[in-house]
């Protein structure tokens, strides 16, 4: 990986833990609405941006652009539904770190179940690193079950979005930064029916939340750009695991700044799920 490449996973990966603990912070909210508001304060904070591109590229959207640009969309909009409703069953330390690592876990068992691939020495050690850490992230059983439940339910839309939207930015050249916004502006549309029902949470989400959403919006667009930046600069398979290192930081944030219990273990679970990550990814 270039050293450009690896300044981005860095500053993506932090951004990236940095999102997740505001978003952790508001789980007390409607998540729907949250997420909503979200998607809405990103669209805005980040328009003139996306208008200073079509101006200068004069990029458009095709047809099939939009379509591929859709299928992600949806992916997305399960993904972050579903985490901001783990946040509020669990930890951020048991719901992040578990999250990342079963989206490689689950691509590899597929890869060995349906595909017939034999992983080597380094695979197969890597898929188990992260099945023990997960375990160990359960307390042996007697842990946050309910985040850990959360947590693999995300990882399974991880692992479609981190697939799917590399192809989208290399295979069919959408530019990153097209992704991301249309991305943002189509899960503000596609949720709108639903928070419209709910309308009488709005006012008091955005007055109770308003620094966290704006954030979130922020950040999170930030650091889902940088790594498609760098999936058009290194490969999938080096990027995907790299940027993972976000687990460790959010599993300190979380026991720093919200004070989650049982960091020690918590921290180590979090680096051999990290360990397995990268195993896999050079097996």
């Amino acid at each position: 990986m270039s050293p450009w490449a690896l300044l981005l996973v860095f500053v993506a990966a932090v951004a990236h833990a940095s999102w997740n603990v505001l978003s952790k912070r508001a789980a007390r909210a409607d998540g729907v609405v949250f997420v909503w508001l979200v998607a809405v304060a990103s669209t805005v904070v980040w328009a003139p941006l996306f208008a200073g591109f079509l101006l200068v590229t004069g990029a458009r959207p095709d047809l099939g652009d939009l379509g591929v640009i859709a299928v992600s969309t949806i992916i997305h909009l399960g993904y972050f539904v579903l985490l901001q409703k783990g946040y509020g069953k669990g930890d951020l330390s048991v719901v992040y770190p578990v999250a990342r690592g079963t989206g490689p876990l689950l691509a590899s068992l597929v890869a060995v179940l349906a595909l017939g691939e034999r992983p080597g020495p380094v695979g197969v050690a890597g898929i188990v690193l992260v099945g023990v850490g997960v375990f160990m992230m359960s307390g042996g059983g007697r842990g946050d079950l309910r985040g850990l439940a959360f947590g693999l339910m995300v990882g399974v839309l991880i692992a479609g979005y981190t697939i799917w939207d590399s192809q989208v930015v290399s295979a069919f050249a959408v530019a990153p930064l097209m992704l991301v916004y249309l991305g943002e502006a189509g899960r503000a549309l596609l949720l709108a029916p639903v928070v419209f029902a709910r309308r009488g949470l709005i006012l008091p989400t955005w007055r109770e939340h308003r620094w966290p959403v704006v954030g979130a919006g922020v950040l999170s667009f930030l650091s889902y750009l940088l790594v498609l930046f760098a999936f058009t600069m290194a490969p999938v398979s080096v990027v995907a695991p790299a940027r993972e290192v976000s687990v460790l930081i959010a599993v300190v944030l979380g026991g720093r700044l919200l004070a989650e219990g049982d960091l020690p273990r918590r921290l180590v679970a979090a680096g051999v799920i990290l360990g397995g990550i990268v195993a896999i990814a050079l097996s």
